[in-house]
Formats: structure tokens, C-alpha cells, sequence
């Protein structure tokens, strides 16, 4: 097995409409296809990357809450490479988004920041 990188990462949110509109409209994504699952009573949303990758995101009815902490176990937050970490969080703010303080990466001396999506996870901006 080799992989090449990866194809898709999928969130649940739980009100899928203004999560679409942050996904879509606040980050720029492309909608690629759009279906609505009648027998699960939710929505499937897939949405272009700029690399070719997919950020898939659902919707269900009542999802159990998930601990959001950067140190909670499992899936510890979503980073996305922009070529000016200032700029982009320029950007966020001027649509409304909280950010916070941009930090340097101790190992790489990259610069970093983090904000949030409407259902408080963690997405990182990761300077290259």
C-alpha cells in the first residue's frame, strides 16, 4: 500500500445550513455535488479543496456532542496551507470571524494561527 495523500476529511455539523454557508461562502469552498439522504434525514455536502482534496460535511439529526479541546482525543483539528497567514486572517476577520494571535511553530519557524467553524472545531491556517 502507498498512499498519496488524503482524499477527503468529513464533518458533522449540527446546523448544516450555517455551516454550509462558512464552508462555502467564509472559506471559499466549491460545492461539488449536494445530496440529501431522505431515509437518514441528512445532508451530504462535498466540497472542493484547491489540491484536489474533499472536505465532505453532514448533517444528522441530534448528534452526540464531541469534545472540541485541541488536546481531546481523536481528531485534534484541521489545517489548511496559505501562503500569508496574515492576509488570510485579515480576510476572516473582515467577514466576521474570531481569530486568534498568530504564533511561530518551534520546529519549522512557520507561522500559524487558528480559528473556528460554527460548531467550535478547530481549523488551523499554516504558513508555507
Amino acid at each position: 500500500m502507498q498512499l498519496q495523500r488524503i482524499h477527503h476529511v468529513a464533518i458533522i455539523a449540527t446546523d448544516y445550513e450555517r455551516s454550509k454557508e462558512f464552508y462555502t461562502e467564509v472559506l471559499g469552498l466549491r460545492v461539488i455535488a449536494e445530496h440529501y439522504r431522505a431515509e437518514r434525514r441528512s445532508y451530504k455536502l462535498d466540497l472542493a479543496l484547491p489540491d484536489g482534496g474533499q472536505l465532505e460535511l453532514f448533517s444528522f439529526p441530534s448528534p452526540p456532542p464531541r469534545p472540541s479541546r485541541p488536546e481531546a482525543a481523536g481528531l485534534r483539528h484541521l489545517a489548511f496551507a496559505v501562503a500569508d497567514v496574515e492576509a488570510a486572517l485579515a480576510e476572516l476577520r473582515g467577514r466576521g470571524v474570531a481569530v486568534e494571535e498568530i504564533r511561530v511553530d518551534e520546529y519549522t519557524g512557520k507561522r500559524f494561527a487558528f480559528f473556528a467553524d460554527p460548531d467550535d472545531l478547530p481549523i488551523e491556517l499554516y504558513e508555507v
